[in-house]
Formats: structure tokens, sequence, C-alpha cells
């Protein structure tokens, strides 16, 4: 299970950059790739403060996360902080709600086309399995907040 975490370490970056939607304004179009980064770096134009909230959401408490129970895991830190990084998981969740909202919102909209691409498959293996190696160290409830 540590090692896995050490592949998460080095994935999470993959998933963030990879195509998570590939989105259109009209099916005569070429599709444009919406990544992690490249949704982030449209948001920091537009309204730094919600930017400031989804970075923080979506890419630096999964990977504090990860680097805490990594740490936990090759006893490089006390099993005591893992109720901080519970807190921490509770604020990755964000980031695949995020995803789920801008699927939803794109596809609401009606005039475009939008196609899931493998980095939102990637990136949602991630999530899971992050949960998974949480639960598995105690660190995730068993029954919903």
């Amino acid at each position: 299970m540590k090692y896995l975490n050490l592949v998460l370490l080095a994935l999470y970056p993959v998933a963030w950059a990879a195509p998570l939607l590939r989105a259109g304004l009209l099916p005569l179009f070429s599709l444009s790739e919406i990544s992690i980064l490249t949704g982030l770096q449209a948001l920091w134009k537009t309204d730094i403060a919600l930017a400031l909230v989804v970075t923080v959401f979506a890419l630096f408490a999964p990977y504090a996360k990860t680097i805490g129970l990594a740490l936990v895991h090759f006893d490089l830190m006390s099993r005591r902080t893992l109720p901080a990084l519970q807190a921490l998981g509770k604020l990755a969740m964000a980031d695949v709600f995020l995803v789920a909202l801008y699927v939803v919102v794109a596809k609401g909209i009606g005039i475009g086309r939008v196609e899931v691409a493998w980095g939102l498959y990637l990136f949602t293996a991630l999530v899971l399995t992050s949960l998974w190696i949480g639960w598995r160290s105690g660190i995730e409830d068993s029954h919903p907040v």
C-alpha cells in the first residue's frame, strides 16, 4: 500500500495535465481538450478567488493528503497526524464534484458537444485509489458526513 501512494504521487501531475473533456461550440468545429490545468488557467484569468479555492481543493489538498499518507506509511511521520490527513481527504473530495459540475454545465448548455477523455478516467481512478488507501489506513470514515 505504501508503494501505491508513491505511484499516486507520480500520476497526479499526469492526470492534472491529461485531457478530461473535449468540448466544442458546434459539431462542425474541432473540439478543444480541457484538462484540470487548462481549466485552472482559464479560471485564473476570470475569477482569482474561485481559482484559488479550486486550486486548493483540486491540486493541493489531494496531493498533500497523499504525501502525508506516504510519510506515515514509511514511518517518517507519526500516525497522530491521521486526523489532519482525514480533514485534507474531505477537502480533496471537492475535485470530483467540480469535474462532475463541469460536465453537467457543459452538456446543459446544449449548443456544444462534450466528450469525456481518458484523463477523466485516470483522474477518477487516482481519486478512488486515494480514498481506498485512506480507508485502509484508517483516515476515511465508513459513514457519510
